[in-house]
């Protein structure tokens, strides 16, 4: 495969730090509202909102422990699914469900997942917000390929630097996934990682929670049970017979990538909750644990409750993608990019009983501007949990102590399409060698939207454009959200396991034509 060709479509040019885009029929798409993406419209009918009740994913059992060791089996297949009422769907699933069973681990203790895959395609795994070895963090050429294989399968990607010296990362049939549990209580997730097939993997249904718990968390008067609800959003489109629709360039997902308009994303028409559409739930008058996630490809959501409770503040704000704030934050509007997660206590007695609470995406229009109903239950219940005013602690990591500065610019260029630092992806090649134990201060700066993901180790936003923080930054994050021609600095330290890792933009559009970089920690 010609990499210039699959990526060269020159729709813009950007300097450092300003925007300038070529006058090109295909560039206004990337600037609407400052938000990326195209809509995808489905063929078929679609159901009426807060219709359909919302699941919760099941909790994976283990198949065994021992004294430090918990033992899970994933098997990813092909499951037909009724995600519409009515409508079947055929998707890639963990466990044969969507969103997978959700796996539910402990600070201190490692958990073994292993992998089979029954799909007809090759995939990685990896967990996003795992503080991992590299050898089980889903690096995107370790291939799991289906059972059954003989051998690795020629593909496209065969062609792309790199790919060729490093086929020896692919296994057969299965892989096993060490995750040692050397971190706090998080809200994480794992979901397909496929070097070029990112965007098509995680819509087609390969992505599931992994929460991590923990003593500190566990004292807290935090809602449990039936009231801590992790919450999966994701945006998806339908063809007429059901199925899934993704406009890939190739659509028997030999070549990677996706036609010219939807370069800069895809977003769905539907928005799904936990796999429903639109879906409803009935909530006591009490305190309820939100375990927001953004599943999607690229759509950004700014999610409000409507009504608004008197007196504002809705969300409580106790924890974000590396676990709990040091105390929490109000908010009457969250903005959350894709693979961000926002952990959140709404007070649903602030509400009269029989009231019905929207929660709507204000980023949205027409359907997306919706997401799911929350209906107050008029019965009595007692309800002990509370937010208190400490929640952890925390610590600051000191600028004075980073031993280096890094820049990495997210870019569209006219011949490599969506690059970090000028050069698209290339396997191998590392652009940064951070030292084990060492604290750095890394800087990106954007041209369009784009969420940064950094595998190994959380790190705390310290500026935007030369100011403080944003006012969803808050604590230990592993995915920020750059708007427009914007600079994010974060301090980040290297921690445990040396090895090679990656950045992205996990806008997976962007990440699957080549917007990721390794970086190698010695």
């Amino acid at each position: 495969m010609n990499r210039r060709r699959f990526l060269g479509i020159g729709a813009s040019v950007f300097g450092a730090g300003a925007l300038a885009a070529v006058a090109v029929p295909s560039a206004a798409y990337l600037f609407a509202e400052g938000r990326p993406g195209r809509l995808l419209a489905s063929d078929l009918d679609l159901p009426a909102a807060f219709q359909a009740p919302l699941r919760v994913p099941t909790v994976l059992q283990p198949v065994r422990t021992d004294g430090t060791n918990d033992y899970y089996e994933i098997t990813q297949q092909v499951a037909e699914l009724e995600i519409l009422p009515g409508v079947k769907t055929e998707a890639w699933t963990y466990g044969g469900t969507f969103p997978g069973p959700t796996v539910v681990t402990r600070s201190g203790r490692a958990a073994v997942v292993k992998h089979r895959n029954q799909l007809p395609v090759p995939t990685v795994v990896h967990l996003h917000g795992g503080h991992t070895p590299a050898d089980s963090d889903g690096y995107p050429i370790d291939l799991l390929l289906p059972a059954g294989s003989a051998a690795p399968a020629a593909s496209a990607m065969d062609g792309m630097p790199g790919m060729r010296h490093l086929s020896g990362h692919n296994l057969v049939g299965e892989r096993t996934h060490t995750y040692p549990g050397r971190q706090r209580a998080a809200t994480l997730w794992y979901h397909d990682h496929r070097m070029g097939f990112t965007g098509p993997g995680v819509w087609r249904g390969l992505a599931g929670f992994h929460l991590v718990q923990d003593d500190e968390e566990g004292a807290l008067p935090l809602p449990r049970g039936e009231r801590d609800l992790p919450l999966m959003l994701a945006d998806r489109a339908f063809a007429a017979d059901g199925s899934f629709k993704y406009p890939s360039t190739d659509a028997s997902l030999a070549v990677p990538g996706v036609t010219d308009a939807y370069m800069n994303g895809v977003l769905g028409d539907v928005i799904l909750v936990n796999g429903a559409p639109w879906p409803r739930l009935d909530v006591d008058r009490a305190h309820y644990r939100l375990r927001l996630l953004n599943a999607s490809n690229a759509r950004l959501y700014r999610l409000e409750l409507h009504p608004q409770p008197s007196g504002g503040d809705a969300f409580v704000q106790i924890g974000s993608d590396g676990g709990l704030l040091a105390a929490p934050v109000t908010h009457d509007a969250i903005e959350i990019a894709p693979a961000e997660r926002f952990d959140v206590v709404v007070d649903f007695s602030r509400y009269g009983p029989g009231t019905q609470v929207r929660l709507l995406n204000r980023f949205g229009s027409g359907r997306t501007a919706e997401v799911m109903r929350f209906d107050v239950s008029s019965r009595a219940v007692n309800d002990d949990a509370t937010v208190p005013d400490k929640l952890s602690a925390v610590e600051e990591l000191d600028a004075a102590r980073a031993v280096a500065t890094r820049h990495f610019a997210f870019r569209r260029s006219r011949a490599d399409g969506w690059t970090i630092n000028g050069d698209p992806y290339e396997p191998g090649r590392s652009l940064a060698t951070p030292a084990l134990g060492s604290v750095e201060r890394w800087r990106f700066s954007s041209d369009v939207h784009h969420p940064v993901h950094v595998h190994l180790d959380h790190f705390q936003v310290t500026g935007r454009n030369g100011r403080g923080p944003g006012p969803w930054d808050e604590g230990w994050k592993d995915t920020v959200d750059l708007r427009p021609a914007e600079a994010v600095e974060v301090l980040v330290r290297f921690t445990d396991y040396g090895g090679t890792y990656m950045m992205h933009c996990h806008n997976l559009e962007h990440e699957d034509m080549a917007m990721m970089a390794d970086f190698t920690v010695g």
